[in-house]
């Protein structure tokens, strides 16, 4: 089983101008995205509050959170992100995959797209 990486592009909601390229690990197992700090700050994104978080290993965690437009492909999505700090990993978590509407293909390890529902 190997790992897949997904190249998105970053930009603040309030000045798409600020914008940024990243390759993230996609992690199904993780809920939120979590982006490195200096490049947060880079898009002059704010943190909005804290979360408690749970890690690999099981150790709890505080980390701060804020509101981050991504893109992939053709896809656009708001999201939240948790600021990141050197020693965590980046990782593109399964509410955006899903505000994106991309799953992971176990067989290709690559995104493909998903059908949305509105029920």
């Amino acid at each position: 089983m190997g790992f897949t990486y997904a190249k998105v592009n970053l930009s603040n909601p309030a000045n798409r101008g600020k914008k940024r390229e990243v390759e993230l690990l996609v992690d199904t197992g993780a809920i939120l995205t979590a982006v490195p700090r200096k490049i947060l700050e880079e898009l002059q994104i704010k943190p909005i509050g804290k979360r408690t978080l749970r890690v690999f290993g099981g150790q709890i965690v505080e980390r701060e959170i804020g509101a981050l437009l991504i893109n992939y492909v053709k896809a656009y999505a708001g999201i939240t992100v948790i600021f990141a700090e050197e020693k965590d990993t980046p990782v593109l978590g399964a509410t955006a995959l899903e505000a994106l509407g991309y799953q992971v293909d176990p067989v290709t390890k690559q995104l493909k797209p998903t059908e949305l529902l509105m029920i």
